[in-house]
């Protein structure tokens, strides 16, 4: 009988779970580097939510950094931070934090993005401005932050709903380990942290439970069907039986983060890196920590329906 195309035989029998107490530890390991890292050394906020000016400018010709940072310093408008886009000599990020006044933000940064204009216009070719306000960044890390604690707490919840608490349990751990992950990662490496990064750890989150439920729902189907089979080689058959799945769906997913990287600019440039960091550990987490949990908490088997 015809099964459909797949790129892994579908007799394949890896053993996942054979070091599945090693790949706990290195998880742990990897949680802990990233909170530490995050508690220690913080995020580089963009301007999003630290407040402030970002300018993204073009040149016709290859811009030298020291000399626009010598124009700027030169105007003593407050600290101007500048970043040449990757793969292109031709464009820069300009971002000047909020100034500390009581009264009046809003009215120095815009006075600070005229004199920007009058230093760089006859060179530089403004392509994109934004200015945000204190009050509004502080809103915005509010919300950044609810959206993801409830989108973790609304998946955990159907979880459990759709299949027992051992599978809510599990999801939600694998989601802690790849949210945790992905903002330390953004941690260590001092990436811009911005909304469109929320945007990435909430794409990631949905892509990681969608894997896991694919696993997830073939280990229930094999529990009804197979009650005599040891409960760590069940998960295992349910792992290889799903892989071809999870392969494809990482592999497809990344050529078009890969494009949105190459093509999409700097104010794309983190979301697409998380993205693809966050493909690697979703699909890792669903794999060794979303079902090996299952042997700890010892999931029961169901009763046959047959």
């Amino acid at each position: 009988m015809y099964k459909g195309y797949s790129i892994i035989p579908y007799n394949i029998n890896i053993n996942f779970l054979k070091w599945y107490k090693i790949s706990f530890i290195c998880s742990t390991f990897l949680f802990i580097i990233s909170i530490l890292s995050i508690i220690f050394f913080g995020l580089n906020l963009g301007v999003d939510f630290s407040g402030g000016l970002l300018i993204e400018a073009r040149t016709e010709e290859a811009v030298e950094l020291s000399e626009v940072r010598a124009r700027l310093n030169a105007l003593d408008i407050g600290n101007v931070a500048l970043q040449s886009v990757v793969g292109t000599d031709h464009t820069i990020i300009i971002r000047l934090q909020q100034r500390e006044a009581e009264t009046g933000d809003a009215a120095i940064q815009h006075t600070a993005l005229s004199q920007i204009r009058q230093a760089l216009e006859t060179r530089i070719e403004f392509r994109r401005t934004e200015l945000v306000g204190p009050k509004v960044g502080r809103e915005l890390i509010a919300s950044g932050v609810w959206a993801t604690v409830l989108a973790i707490l609304t998946i955990t919840g159907y979880i459990w709903f759709r299949f027992e608490w051992q599978f809510g349990l599990g999801s939600m751990l694998a989601l802690l380990h790849d949210v945790a992950a992905t903002v330390g990662l953004f941690s260590v490496t001092q990436m811009e942290f911005n909304l469109t990064s929320v945007a990435a750890i909430l794409t990631i989150a949905g892509y990681s439970i969608n894997d896991s439920v694919v696993v997830y729902d073939r280990v229930r189907e094999n529990l009804y069907k197979y009650r005599k089979v040891p409960l760590n080689v069940l998960l295992n058959m349910s792992i290889n039986e799903t892989l071809s799945r999870t392969l494809l769906t990482s592999v497809t997913t990344a050529l078009v983060v890969v494009a949105i990287l190459v093509f999409g600019g700097a104010v794309l440039q983190s979301f697409a890196v998380a993205m693809l960091w966050g493909l690697v550990v979703g699909t890792y987490s669903s794999i060794h920590i979303g079902i090996p949990i299952l042997i700890f908490l010892n999931v029961r088997l169901l009763p046959s329906t047959q």
